[in-house]
């Protein structure tokens, strides 16, 4: 976790908290060591930076789910505009389920 905190310039502290938040779930090692993916560094990184910026932890971790769900939402939408766009090019009469 050292390491982690020292990539992201925060404190082991802030690691736990966001780990006690349920924000993060690291992998543990077999020592017990918490080890952290990429993806949650990214998120972990996003969480400090909007506490750095003066708001509440658990409104920080409400902000970065919203934004985690506004993003799948975004590619779902994305993957039927272009199904959708296969279908109409090829012909086929779109179903009413993708008005």
């Amino acid at each position: 976790m050292g390491s982690a905190a020292q990539i992201l310039g925060t404190t082991p502290a802030f690691l736990r908290s966001l780990d006690e938040a349920k924000l993060l779930t690291p992998q543990r090692s077999e020592g017990g060591h918490r080890r952290y993916s990429r993806y949650q560094l990214r998120i972990a990184a996003r969480a400090r930076e909007l506490v750095d910026h003066g708001t509440a932890l658990d409104a920080a971790c409400r902000i970065i789910i919203l934004e985690d769900q506004l993003a799948q939402a975004r590619a779902i939408n994305a993957e039927l505009h272009r199904s959708l766009n296969r279908s109409t090019s090829s012909g086929e009469t779109p179903s009413p389920d993708h008005r």
